[in-house]
């Protein structure tokens, strides 16, 4: 499991965290120059845990139906949003700035 100093010193980087099973918050580093709490990370934690769910029973699916593998199983999860993006993968995550935002960086330190 990746460092949250680690992902949180990431070029771009406003927050680093963990969650749980259920998505809720575990542990966070967050930046002092950035509007994101604790109560947001925990929300974005539930996020991903429901989008991973989705991903992993579309990727089952498709996979069922055609003769295309390697979808399955899903190992992270992209948010984009307007002005930041969360990237997860493993139970953690890392909140990075669009305009900074390197998310195939990001992904690869997640599993690192």
């Amino acid at each position: 499991m990746a460092d949250l100093n680690t992902l949180s010193s990431m070029p771009g980087a406003i927050a680093a965290f963990r969650f749980g099973d259920d998505g809720q918050l575990v542990d966070s580093v967050i930046s002092k120059e950035t509007a994101i709490d604790q109560d947001t990370l925990d929300l974005l934690g539930h996020l991903c845990i429901a989008n991973m769910a989705i991903a992993a029973m579309q990727a089952r699916g498709w996979e069922g139906m055609s003769d295309l593998t390697g979808f399955y199983p899903v190992n992270g999860f992209t948010f984009v949003g307007l002005d930041w993006s969360a990237v997860a993968r493993d139970r953690q995550a890392v909140v990075l700035e669009n305009k900074h935002a390197d998310y195939d960086a990001a992904f690869k330190a997640l599993g690192e």
